[in-house]
C-alpha cells in the first residue's frame, strides 16, 4: 500500500516539476540581444499571452498564462513598452509586468531641425505615436507651460542623452527636457553672458543654431558668432545661408542662388533683419557657450574659402568680402563642372 502511495506521489509531483523547471528556462525564440515588446491596451490574459508569442517572447502561451494567474493580478499589467533579453525566462517575463518594469530608455538628442523629426524619434522610442506627439508640440496651449511657443519649441532642448521610463508621456519628457535646460542655463553665469551682448538665452539659443549649421570647426564658429553679433548690433541683416535651407526644408542644397533668397518665410534672413523667430536645429551647448563667448572683432562678412577645406575668410570691407566671394564661386563653378563631366561619361 505504502509503494501504492509513493508512486502516485510521484506520478503528481514529477508534472509539478516539470512545469516548474519550464518557468525558470530560457522561454524567448528571437535571436537578438534584447527586443522591445508591446504590451497593447486591451488587457487580458489571452491577449497578452497571444501578444507574447507572437513577438516571440514566450514559447508556451499557456503555461505562460497559468504562472501568472497564480503569480500576479492580470488587471494590474499595465499597456506600453518592454524590455525582454535573449534567454529571458516565463519567470523574469511575469516578473516585468506584475512589477510593471517598463524598459529604460535613452534619449539621444543629436542635432534635431524639424518638429516632425523629434517627433518620430520619440515615438520610436516610446509608447506614444508620432501624431499625438506632433499635436503637443504643435500647440502653443500645450508649449504655455514649458515657457515656449511653437516658434521656440526647440530652444528648451539641449543635445544630450537623457534616460526616461518606456511608457513616460510626452509631458514627461518635455518637463525633463525644460528642467536639464533651465539647469544648463543658471550655470558658468550664461544669463548674465546672454544679457551682456544684448540677448535673452532663447536668443542666444537660435543664434548658436545657424552658427552650428555653418561650419563645424570651433574656431570659425566662434568667429562667425562675431560675425552674426557685430551684424544685430548694427541692424544689418543676418543674411545667413542655412537659414534659407530651413525656410526651403532642404538640407541638402550646396549652393545658395539668387534665386532662393526670395523664399517667403520668417526664416529668411535675407529679407527680414533680426533673428528669425525660431532655431534652426539643436546646437550643441559647446556652440551656445562660443556665441555667449565670442570673440570681439570689427568683421561683417565671411565666406568658405576656396580650397574646400571647411574653413573662412573673414573681412571687415564689402570689397573684401567679394573678392574671396568670387574665387569661392569660381571653385565651387568648377568643381560642379568636373562632377557633371565625370557622371556624364559614366553614362
Amino acid at each position: 500500500m505504502m509503494k501504492i502511495f509513493r508512486l502516485l506521489k510521484w506520478l503528481l509531483l514529477l508534472p509539478l516539476l516539470a512545469m516548474g523547471y519550464l518557468f525558470f528556462v530560457p522561454d524567448t525564440t528571437f535571436e537578438s540581444k534584447e527586443k522591445y515588446y508591446q504590451i497593447g491596451n486591451n488587457i487580458s490574459a489571452e491577449n497578452i499571452a497571444a501578444d507574447l508569442e507572437e513577438q516571440g517572447i514566450i514559447r508556451f502561451p499557456l503555461l505562460f498564462r497559468l504562472f501568472y494567474g497564480l503569480y500576479g493580478d492580470w488587471a494590474l499589467v499595465q499597456p506600453g513598452k518592454y524590455t525582454a533579453t535573449k534567454g529571458q525566462t516565463i519567470f523574469q517575463t511575469a516578473r516585468q509586468l506584475k512589477n510593471s518594469r517598463k524598459s529604460i530608455v535613452k534619449l539621444v538628442i543629436n542635432r534635431i531641425r524639424l518638429k516632425e523629426d523629434f517627433a518620430r524619434q520619440v515615438a520610436k522610442q516610446f509608447a506614444v505615436d508620432s501624431p499625438t506627439v506632433m499635436e503637443f508640440i504643435q500647440s502653443n496651449d500645450s508649449l504655455n507651460m514649458y515657457g515656449v511657443d511653437t516658434g521656440s519649441f526647440f530652444t528648451m532642448i539641449l543635445p544630450d542623452t537623457y534616460e526616461f521610463y518606456r511608457n513616460s508621456s510626452v509631458r514627461v519628457i518635455l518637463s525633463k527636457l525644460r528642467e536639464h535646460s533651465e539647469r544648463f542655463w543658471l550655470q558658468n553665469d550664461r544669463i548674465k553672458k546672454a544679457s551682456a551682448i544684448g540677448l535673452s538665452p532663447s536668443e542666444v539659443y537660435i543664434l548658436a543654431s545657424i552658427v552650428e549649421e555653418e561650419t563645424n570647426d570651433p574656431g570659425d564658429r566662434a568667429l562667425i558668432a562675431s560675425v552674426y553679433l557685430n551684424r544685430l548690433k548694427k541692424g544689418m541683416p543676418l543674411q545667413a545661408c542655412p537659414t534659407i535651407k530651413y525656410a526651403l526644408r532642404d538640407f541638402t542644397l550646396t549652393r545658395i542662388y539668387e534665386k532662393y533668397l526670395t523664399v517667403p518665410s520668417m526664416y529668411n534672413t535675407y529679407q527680414r533683419s533680426g533673428l528669425p523667430p525660431g532655431p534652426i536645429c539643436t546646437p550643441i551647448p559647446a556652440t551656445i557657450d562660443l556665441v555667449l563667448n565670442a570673440p570681439k572683432t570689427n568683421y561683417l562678412y565671411f565666406v568658405a574659402k576656396s580650397d574646400f577645406s571647411g574653413y573662412h575668410h573673414f573681412s571687415v570691407s564689402y570689397s573684401e568680402h567679394q573678392y574671396y566671394a568670387r574665387l569661392y564661386q569660381k571653385a565651387l563653378t568648377a568643381e560642379q563642372n568636373k562632377k557633371a563631366a565625370a557622371e556624364k561619361k559614366r553614362k
